[in-house]
């Protein structure tokens, strides 16, 4: 398997990345509109964290694989100081919106519980597999700042048994065990505009990386 021969632009990819986050963002202010608007500062701040933290990783991944700019600005500590600081900062605000907007779902207990466990059950299991078996530094796009990763296997314990995706598929549904264990209509629609972006992120961003850093067949 060879690679391409050259890292992909800074913009490459992400016009469609553009196009998809305002697509999603005008369908949020709907469904936030519709739902009479509620809390504001909280909404939008769940809604700011996942946009931030994908355009910090968008910019830290290509200027790091067109001329190391992130490694000489920041260090790679530096990058993953940032980037889990956003990552959780979007569970913080994800949970401080479902707590001010707990029980607007108006689930009863049983479908409240089922929704919370289908969701959360998959979702924590997913975190303890990246945790033991892939580890959150290579999940952070280590192999964009280190070569080394490059050359391990793929990891096929855990949540990889079903998926080589686990994170974006399964650990992002924790985001709506928690919105569901609030019974919050405002923390689903961040948790659904959170979980769709990854993706608009995966195959806009991470894909065409993927493809320098690996190889596409």
């Amino acid at each position: 398997m060879t690679t391409a021969r050259t890292p992909p632009g800074i913009w490459t990819g992400q016009w469609l990345h553009v196009a998809g986050a305002l697509v999603l963002l005008t369908a949020v202010w709907v469904a936030w509109s519709f739902l009479a608007r509620p809390y504001p500062l909280a909404f939008w701040t769940g809604i700011a964290f996942p946009v931030v933290h994908q355009i910090f990783v968008w910019l830290a991944w290509r200027l790091e694989l067109r001329s190391s700019a992130t490694s000489r600005a920041i260090g790679f500590r530096g990058y993953l100081a940032v980037f889990f600081l956003l990552f959780g900062g979007r569970f913080v605000a994800l949970a401080a919106l479902a707590w001010l907007d707990r029980g607007s779902l108006q689930f009863p207990i049983l479908p409240h519980a089922v929704a919370t466990t289908l969701c959360g059950l998959p979702g924590l299991y997913a975190a303890y597999s990246v945790a033991w078996f892939f580890g959150f530094v290579r999940a952070a796009g280590a192999d964009h700042f280190d070569p080394q990763y490059r050359s391990m296997p793929l990891v096929t314990q855990g949540i990889f048994r079903f998926t080589s995706n686990g994170m974006y598929s399964y650990v992002f549904l924790s985001f709506w065990a928690l919105a569901f264990a609030f019974n919050s209509t405002a923390a689903i629609t961040v948790a659904a505009f959170s979980h769709i972006h990854i993706w608009i992120h995966f195959y806009t961003t991470e894909k065409l990386d993927m493809e320098y850093l690996y190889g596409s067949g």
